[in-house]
């Protein structure tokens, strides 16, 4: 009933922050606007979340560090590790939803929340070093770390390369992002499969 309690206001607090910045612009928006219009106080919402910035990317961005685990975790077994881990996030990376592109564009064209989006992929390494456990059937944390903290940061440089910053300040959308985050990855893929086969499955 706790855990229940305090995910229902992380997630009224980071509907709140994006609703708010939507009608009146980011820079608008004050903590103590998001807290009063969740209902909670501001010393809450610190509890949640170290900025406005955070909350408002948050909205955009929930759930899908575990949507992405739980996709590398289903996959058929006899799927090569390195091929689950690209699917999954081919898949959740390309595939906002239709309510949340005006959001996307949003928070692609404001500075701030565009350097805590790009910060965002450092949110997958824990869920999905589970899931890179579970699927080795490994007790071997240490690798399944490794690995995880790898492909956020390929996430990261995939969509630094995404969202370009021009000189003029302006932000234009370079490549496709399901090829960016291929390319990212592919450097991955030999320690991926190296993981694999050193497991007893794997052998």
């Amino acid at each position: 009933m706790r855990e229940r309690k305090k995910q229902a206001t992380r997630e009224a607090l980071q509907e709140a922050a994006l609703r708010l910045a939507m009608e009146h612009g980011p820079a608008n928006v004050r903590v103590d606007d998001i807290a009063e219009a969740a209902g909670v106080s501001p010393r809450t919402y610190n509890n949640y979340f170290s900025s406005r910035e955070e909350a408002i990317v948050a909205a955009v961005t929930t759930e899908r560090e575990s949507r992405i685990a739980g996709a590398v975790t289903r996959k058929p077994p006899g799927t090569p590790l390195a091929d689950a881990v690209r699917d999954a996030l081919v898949e959740q990376y390309t595939d906002p939803g239709e309510h949340r592109r005006e959001a996307l564009l949003l928070i692609t064209t404001d500075p701030a929340l565009r350097s805590a989006f790009l910060n965002s992929p450092a949110a997958l390494e824990h869920p999905l070093a589970e899931a890179i456990a579970e699927r080795l059937g490994t007790t071997d944390t240490q690798t399944a770390r490794v690995l995880a903290a790898g492909v956020a940061a390929a996430v990261r440089i995939a969509l630094e390369t995404w969202i370009h910053p021009r000189t003029d300040g302006l932000v234009v959308v370079s490549g496709s992002l399901p090829d960016l985050l291929r390319t990212a990855l592919a450097p991955l893929a030999p320690a991926l499969s190296a993981a694999e086969n050193q497991t007893p499955e794997g052998r």
